[in-house]
């Protein structure tokens, strides 16, 4: 590969690898040693102690276990934050690897230990890059970013997106190869709301139906008219998605209950389709029971926001990682439905995701999988691509 003068990709890809073996041995260890939610204690306190390496200040009890430090350039300029999550799964893990979870039921089956691992290969780089930065780079190790509860918007209420001009985080991508890089415009994930309704009704003799009123059936109805929200109230543009896992009523065969319960969640990949869904949703539930002479009791709880990839950054983006790749970097349209709390600083400052491949050959892996077995090589991978858009958006 050969590059520009005063191309800084030789330099960031020799920063980087100088540190590689150090960032695969606090993989492993923070891998053997898997915490989830909010209880990252020890993987906060091997960041902190890394940082601490580094000649950095970092801040920790950030979010409760969060951890923030700052990269401060050699001229003025915006403050951009690059983010990794740190905790692990409730999965027991059955790889077999010399390095697997020591802790029973618990697992990095999302690669969050590597997440972390790239982080702290940016760090090291861009301490050594600072004097041409013109900005700040604020490092966020992040917690809880598999729980509804979610670590990303506790850290936001801690203040760290305060002052921030920008944000970029990252996520391995096992269906893609080490090498690979993807990037989606418009929404990287979806919204991820939900729901819970109860329809009152009264109890009653299955003999004499006329003298109850049922919440049985007026579940049946409202269920069947929820589903029009998707395919006659949305644009089909905005896409969405309305599921109902989960309906309870009744005891036994000959009695018409009080009450039906059923409980769900919407998906929706734009501000505008999350808005209509839940209006729309409000209004079906609590009309069509109505009809039938029932009250709905609604509880819909948003949880994490669709994450929004600022369309320029994606531009400067996928220019910066070509370059420093040496081949183009795959710009797609997103179709995920799954969350991702990154957009809590999303809907705050303009944001990019990237999916760096993590796939090893001859292994079909998925996140979540009591086997996932990503490669390492996506570690330095991340690492350069994370200090490479940091050179570009503080450049």
């Amino acid at each position: 590969m050969t590059h520009r003068p005063n191309d800084p990709a030789p330099e960031i890809e020799r920063l980087v690898r100088a540190v590689e073996e150090r960032l695969i041995a606090v993989r492993r260890d923070l891998h053997a040693h898997p915490e989830t939610g909010f209880d990252t204690i020890r993987t906060a306190a091997i960041v902190a102690g890394e940082l601490r390496a580094l000649g950095l200040t970092p801040k920790t009890g950030v979010g409760r276990t969060g951890v923030v430090a700052e990269i401060t350039g050699g001229r003025p300029g915006p403050c951009l934050i690059l983010r990794a999550d740190m905790d692990a799964l409730p999965i027991h893990e059955e790889t077999g690897l010399p390095f697997a979870s020591t802790i029973p039921g618990k697992m990095h089956a999302c690669g969050h230990d590597l997440h972390t691992a790239s982080l702290l290969g940016a760090a090291a780089a861009l301490v050594q890059l600072a004097p041409t930065l013109a900005g700040t780079v604020r490092l966020i190790f992040q917690p809880a970013e598999e729980t509804q509860e979610s670590g990303a918007a506790a850290m936001v209420a801690d203040g760290a997106a305060d002052g921030v001009d920008m944000a970029i985080a990252f996520h391995n991508r096992p269906e893609l190869p080490v090498g690979q890089i993807l990037l989606n415009r418009g929404a990287s994930t979806a919204s991820s709301d939900e729901f819970r309704v109860v329809l009152h009704g009264k109890s009653g003799h299955a003999a004499r139906p006329h003298a109850a009123i049922d919440p049985i059936i007026g579940a049946a109805h409202v269920l069947t008219q929820l589903q029009t929200v998707i395919s006659r109230e949305m644009d089909p543009a905005l896409s969405a998605v309305l599921t109902v896992g989960h309906i309870a009523g009744g005891a036994t065969q000959n009695i018409i209950p009080d009450s039906c319960m059923f409980e769900g969640t919407v998906r929706c990949r734009s501000p505008q389709s999350r808005d209509l869904a839940e209006a729309a949703f409000r209004r079906i539930c609590t009309g069509a029971a109505a009809g039938l002479n029932l009250r709905a009791e609604v509880d819909y709880v948003r949880g994490a926001p669709p994450l929004m990839n600022d369309d320029h950054m994606i531009t400067r983006t996928a220019e910066a990682l070509s370059a420093q790749f040496g081949a183009p970097t795959v710009v797609e349209p997103g179709s995920s439905f799954g969350a991702e709390d990154f957009s809590y600083f999303s809907e705050r400052v303009p944001s990019v995701q990237i999916f760096i491949g993590s796939g090893q050959p001859g292994r079909d892996d998925r996140v979540h999988n009591s086997d996932y077995q990503p490669d390492e090589g996506c570690i330095a991978q991340s690492a350069i691509a994370l200090t490479r858009m940091a050179t570009e958006f503080l450049s």
